[in-house]
């Protein structure tokens, strides 16, 4: 199943640190988790808690400790398709997660959401269009779906995950419409 994944942190230093995250199924169940910082996670940046509005206070009261974050996302997410639409930070802030949990870095693995969009649009299309025409049609889906994208993310990992698991629905049913438009 494919999972929309998004992770708030400290800053965007090479030091920073995951301080939330959630994930969103395809079916569109949920969680999300505030993040307890480790004895040896200090970064942080003010300009960020003005963006996504958590405050280092917040997460020493009220988050969970990072073995049972990671404990939980292993328990979750295994064997599961899991994208982010910033796979390079997301993946950054998921490997510090793991690691400081004790667990192995590439336990759980995140792919471009962009990825999961143009998958599933040609799963779609396939049996309809032909392969000469297949990558044009995603192409225009894919885009077409980025429209209405350009309100500002919210910054709380929990609506940025569901906003790609909407993202990922238009593009579900602007396929299914394009498909059932071809002569049979």
């Amino acid at each position: 199943m494919k999972v929309f994944l998004d992770f708030e942190a400290s800053s965007l230093a090479r030091n920073s640190y995951p301080i939330e995250v959630a994930w969103v199924f395809q079916d569109g169940r949920s969680e999300t988790h505030l993040i307890a910082p480790a004895a040896d996670w200090t970064d942080w940046d003010e300009e960020s808690q003005a963006i996504h509005g958590i405050t280092r206070d917040t997460l020493v009261a009220r988050g969970e400790p990072v073995s049972s974050v990671a404990t939980r996302m292993i328990e979750a997410l295994t064997d599961h398709d899991l994208f982010a639409s910033a796979p390079s930070w997301d993946g950054k802030w998921l490997s510090t997660l793991l690691r400081a949990a004790g667990l192995p870095r590439h336990t759980l693995r995140l792919r471009d959401t962009d990825e999961a969009l143009r998958e599933t649009a040609s799963d779609i299309l396939r049996a309809v269009i032909t392969p000469a025409k297949l990558d044009a049609e995603v192409h225009i889906i894919v885009a077409h779906s980025a429209v209405g994208d350009d309100v500002v993310p919210a910054h709380r990992a929990l609506q940025d995950a569901q906003g790609e698991h909407a993202r990922w629905l238009r593009v579900q049913a602007a396929a299914r419409l394009r498909a059932a438009e071809q002569p049979r």
